[in-house]
């Protein structure tokens, strides 16, 4: 994985706004020219570490797996709330997410909007992994249209899949996530023999603190993170750590967060991950203070941090000179070789696309001041 040797590389975590819509239908001609407009856009704007936008995937982190396992049936949602449209910061701020959810403002994209029931997936036999087509599509799209330079693709860790399925054959929740982690290792393990990054998202596994961990309390949900960074572990055992990139994040939805776990809290956890580089929320109002967890917790030796110096949670494009400073409190705290520039979270479905675009052109910008000054 490259380091910021003489400057300070640039990322982003994965998902992009469309530049060629396609449709649900769209033909093998039709996605190979809005991955190359994903990836032409990526390189005028001058990032350094690049990916195809999450276009393959369909924008969506999650769903996309859907089609990938073997060993689920499908049953008719029965009318609970999803996790997502539970926990203490809706309850505290409920007459803000009626309100929201009223004016479909919680995402950008009407399709990103949270839905009010879904379809239960219930594991009823082995998993396993049948995804291999559609993984192919992805990484050679990816390797053709971007030979140069570093590039990423994104999957998803074991302890988000896990949130919208139900168990019916596992004996054990802890057997039932280690075979997530087990059908999961054959796309992690495809992906990293192709010769790509692997990025791996794991937005639920601080998330669920909200709607589950305050009642276990926090000895307790951390038990229950490790357990499923071990799960991850298991899953990434083969793979180099250099070609592991890990995201962390708190969900993206445009409201409060007012009872976001502290990273304080899992800091510890974060870095037992098989991976090189973290990648980690630093640039909206609830996590900028964040930086100083790095007075007292030691990044180990070879590990990359990539904060997040702008974010999708605000319409208000960063100027770069508050994105080099940010840069510069992370490079002073763990070291400039150490620090990568990055985004809080994807910004496809969360962002109008003229701004999204627009603060990646900041974030390059930025990391460019950052680089005279550290340099």
């Amino acid at each position: 994985m490259n380091r910021s040797v003489d400057k300070i590389l640039t990322t982003h975590v994965g998902s992009l706004p469309d530049i060629v819509p396609l449709t649900a239908d769209a033909t093998a001609d039709a996605l190979r020219s809005a991955v190359a407009a994903i990836i032409t856009r990526q390189k005028l704007i001058g990032l350094d570490v690049i990916n195809e936008g999450e276009v393959t995937k369909g924008g969506d982190w999650l769903s996309y797996v859907d089609e990938r396992f073997g060993g689920f049936e499908e049953r008719p949602a029965d009318g609970s709330k999803p996790l997502i449209q539970q926990g203490k910061d809706r309850e505290d701020f409920a007459e803000f997410y009626r309100y929201a959810t009223e004016k479909g403002t919680l995402f950008y994209l009407p399709g990103m909007q949270i839905k009010q029931s879904r379809p239960i997936r219930v594991c009823t036999s082995p998993i396993t992994y049948r995804g291999q087509d559609s993984l192919a599509t992805e990484i050679d799209l990816l390797r053709s249209l971007a030979p140069e330079g570093e590039t990423f693709l994104t999957s998803t860790a074991p302890a988000s899949i896990e949130v919208y399925r139900r168990n019916e054959f596992y004996k054990s929740e802890e057997e039932f996530v280690f075979a997530l982690a087990e059908a999961m290792r054959v796309e992690y393990e495809t992906i990293a023999n192709s010769g790509l990054i692997l990025q791996v998202d794991d937005a639920w596994l601080p998330a669920l603190w909200d709607r589950i961990g305050m009642t276990m309390g926090i000895e307790a949900f951390r038990r229950r993170c490790e357990i499923r960074v071990d799960a991850l572990n298991h899953a990434l055992r083969k793979i180099p750590e250099s070609q592991v990139r890990y995201h962390l994040c708190w969900g993206s939805w445009h409201g409060p967060h007012a009872y976001d776990l502290e990273i304080a809290n899992i800091v510890d956890i974060m870095l037992k991950v098989r991976a090189q580089a973290y990648l980690v929320e630093g640039a909206n109002a609830r996590h900028d203070h964040e930086y100083a967890v790095w007075d007292t917790v030691k990044l180990p030796a070879g590990k990359i941090l990539i904060p997040g110096v702008i974010t999708h949670s605000t319409d208000v494009v960063e100027h770069p000179e508050l994105v080099s400073q940010r840069i510069q409190r992370y490079a002073q705290r763990v070291g400039r070789e150490n620090v990568m520039a990055g985004a809080d979270c994807g910004f496809g479905g969360r962002s109008h696309p003229q701004i999204a675009w627009a603060k990646l052109e900041s974030l390059v910008r930025g990391a460019e001041l950052a680089s005279r000054a550290l340099w």
